[in-house]
């Protein structure tokens, strides 16, 4: 039964397999509170009172809210499935409250930080610093994901008609536009690259020196140590980047729904974060400048 839900979420829902490692984990997390095996697990024993237990256990514990939540909502999906599948005729998730969770807002990158970077004149032209700096302007310019990053072949570069195309969560593809000198860019790094490397095994866009796929942390590592040099943030990662290119735009006017399509963001409320970090921005200018706000 469980392992009939986690396939459920692999093959039909299409979630990646740290998120479903993350569903099993909670699930035999709540069996093993309660001494239940997975493979005796029966639903129809479960009542609200095992549920109230374990999440009592879990803030015990000093598990922050955002982690108990996301627990929790583990449990109401399961029981949704067993209920579409016909194993339960009750839902005691039903009863269960979802802790309130202060959501963070996004860290950003400074438009002229990412300038120092991008337009120091002193780059030197060999291919891995050609590489680095165009995967900061990649992530910085399109708003793409770390996994979408290294996923991007040749071919899913338009260079007529300035776009590229990416495979985001679940497969979902979108084609994004760019400009034409990242597209000049992207044109000069396949110049080094195919010089670098001759015949290459695969068509990956971004290689490294032995011409072999990039791989996350490498990709995290060139963009912590690169933004390193120009921003003081605790956190220096591809995600910044992409928050940094959503808060651009929408600083800039561009509107919502289209930040939401640009980011392949599934629902609207992922996306109004970006909101609420322009609104602080505006204040925190407000507060400084304006006599009456001191």
């Amino acid at each position: 039964m469980i392992n009939e839900f986690l396939q459920y979420l692999q093959y039909e829902k299409n979630y990646s397999s740290h998120t479903v490692l993350s569903y099993h984990t909670d699930i035999l997390q709540f069996c093993q509170f309660h001494v239940i095996s997975p493979s005796l697990f029966n639903p129809a024993e479960i009542t609200v009172v095992h549920l109230q237990q374990w999440i009592l256990k879990l803030m015990s514990d000093r598990l922050s809210a955002r982690t108990i939540a996301r627990k929790i909502s583990t449990l109401k999906s399961f029981w949704h499935f067993l209920l579409k599948q016909g194993y339960v005729h009750t839902n005691p998730t039903l009863k269960i409250l979802l802790p309130k969770t202060k959501k963070p807002l996004p860290s950003f990158f400074k438009h002229n930080e990412i300038l120092n970077i991008l337009e120091n004149p002193f780059i030197p032209d060999d291919f891995e610093t050609i590489r680095d700096l165009l995967i900061i302007e990649m992530f910085y310019s399109t708003g793409i994901r770390l996994s979408e990053l290294i996923s991007i072949e040749d071919k899913d570069i338009d260079f007529g008609q300035c776009t590229i195309r990416v495979i985001g969560k679940r497969n979902k593809q979108r084609i994004i536009p760019v400009s034409e000198q990242l597209v000049e860019k992207v044109n000069f790094y396949l110049l080094k690259r195919n010089e670098l490397n001759d015949n290459l095994s695969d068509k990956q866009l971004f290689v490294r020196m032995n011409g072999k796929k990039m791989y996350p942390r490498l990709v995290y590592n060139i963009v912590h140590d690169t933004m390193s040099q120009t921003s003081s943030l605790h956190k220096q990662s591809p995600h910044v980047l992409r928050h940094s290119f959503a808060t651009s735009l929408l600083n800039g006017g561009a509107d919502i729904n289209v930040v939401k399509d640009l980011l392949g963001h599934s629902s609207l409320a992922a996306t109004q974060v970006y909101t609420h970090t322009g609104f602080e921005e505006l204040y925190n200018i407000y507060k400084r400048a304006h006599p009456r706000a001191k």
